[in-house]
């Protein structure tokens, strides 16, 4: 009985233990990355209007088959007895005379139908499908795009969370040896020993109340930081997300050379290839509405029922029954629908669209250079100044436990203490942002150059 209880022990503690892991899931930040392309609602949306601009395509290749045109009804119709001839005769040379005269009605059934399929079109279907393909193009560029730009948001919640976390332990730190040395003042104040003066404890609690203003809002970005991630990855914001991370460090810095960056993103950005889609399906709208002008050679089967039970079927082949009989016969024809002033204003407001692209992509050429050389800019700035800074904020550490030791020893006043302690919040968290903005730099470089990672 001991021993059953202590296995249903074991396996309820085991499943509680699998079930606080599956809970509490850590990420590094190319799994952080993978999990929000998966769930991103963005890319899933642009995904179904590629999936829409595929139907379009597959649209316009459809006018190549055949085309059913068919009319069916059932109706009513004069009820007649007999044939063309007076008195029901079968041949003769005097008609009927009893045409207003109505001896009941008959039902009317009635079909007629056009079974055609294009020959040749000057070439329409051609052109209008290398536009519709040129619009799928457009619409993966944008679908390339949102990826990017989710990639980018979840290396900024990542990083962010990391920045925001480590300044908040460093703040509260801080806070213990502030604290620490307060109440050292305090105490030599109450015991009057003469080793600390009033003012020491004011400028040490004016720089206690600036430290806790700094580590409330630590506290707030690094939650908020950690919401947003929970929800680029699709996690829920009530998951126990957990980032691998021990602490933010800086990337490497890229290893090509900004003329190579540039030229990469010429090639590789989104944006560019979407101007080259749209140019390809401007070109080819303007040349079909330019086709739209020409006719249509076309080729099929027509034809016609008619059906009424009541009337005595006219066999005449000089006089069409329209109530009885048909007919069925293949055709050639050509089919010219179109409005000449209407349809070069078309092709005018194709063409004005096709220049305005040129003009969009001559702008991109010359813009989307500067852009990433602003960005390489700034992240060899940054590069620089986290290194600097990485320096100075150990000398500054330094200074820090060196006045706390004096003070404590005696030699050294609380307004020291609380400019040294400053000056080392100051720099280590000045620190902590710079490789956050760094990081971001480098993700901005590769959001520009197309990079997908």
């Amino acid at each position: 009985m001991t021993f059953n209880t202590l296995t249903r022990a074991c396996v309820a503690a085991g499943l509680l233990m699998t079930t606080v892991s599956a809970q509490a899931e850590s990420v590094n930040l190319q799994q952080a990355v993978a999990m929000s392309l998966a769930a991103d609602p963005r890319i899933k949306e642009r995904e179904q209007v590629v999936e829409a601009a595929r139907g379009m395509m597959q649209e316009v290749q459809g006018n190549e088959g055949w085309r059913l045109s068919a009319n069916a009804f059932v109706g009513l119709a004069p009820k007649v007895e007999g044939g063309f001839y007076q008195n029901g005769a079968t041949s003769g040379t005097t008609p009927r005379s009893d045409g207003d005269r109505i001896n009941g009605v008959s039902d009317w059934t009635h079909l007629d139908f056009a079974l055609i399929k294009p020959l040749y079109t000057f070439g329409k279907i051609e052109r209008y499908g290398e536009a519709a393909q040129g619009n799928i193009d457009l619409k993966r560029g944008e679908l390339k795009q949102t990826r990017g730009d989710t990639v980018y948001d979840t290396k900024r919640a990542y990083y962010g969370y990391l920045t925001a976390r480590d300044t908040r332990v460093f703040l509260e730190d801080m806070q213990g040896r502030l604290d620490q040395a307060v109440r050292s003042v305090e105490r030599q104040l109450k015991e009057e020993t003469g080793e600390s003066r009033q003012s020491d404890l004011y400028a040490l609690q004016s720089a206690k109340s600036l430290l806790a203003k700094y580590v409330y809002q630590s506290r707030a970005i690094e939650k908020i930081s950690l919401d947003g991630l929970k929800v680029l990855t699709g996690a829920g914001l009530k998951s126990d997300l957990m980032v691998a991370d021990d602490r933010i460090e800086p990337v490497a810095f890229p290893q090509l050379e900004l003329a190579e960056l540039q030229s990469r993103a010429l090639l590789d950005r989104p944006e560019m290839q979407q101007l080259e889609a749209g140019l390809r399906a401007r070109r080819a709208l303007v040349a079909a509405k330019k086709a739209d002008r020409m006719p249509d050679v076309y080729a099929g089967v027509i034809g016609q029922f008619n059906y009424a039970s009541q009337r005595d079927r006219l066999d005449n082949p000089y006089i069409n029954d329209p109530f009885n009989g048909g007919g069925l016969t293949p055709i050639v024809g050509v089919k010219w629908d179109t409005v000449f002033g209407v349809a070069s204003a078309r092709v005018n407001q194709a063409q004005s669209e096709l220049e305005a692209i040129n003009h969009k992509k001559a702008f991109a050429v010359a813009g989307i250079p500067f852009e990433v050389g602003e960005a390489y800019a700034h992240a060899k700035a940054n590069y620089d100044s986290q290194l600097a800074l990485s320096e100075g904020s150990s000398a500054a550490r330094r200074w820090m436990v060196a006045s706390l030791a004096d003070f404590s020893a005696g030699v050294e006043t609380a307004d020291k203490v609380a400019d040294a302690l400053k000056n080392y919040v100051l720099t280590q968290t000045e620190y902590l942002r710079t490789v956050n903005d760094y990081n971001m730099n480098v993700a901005q470089l590769a959001r520009l150059t197309g990079e997908l990672k």
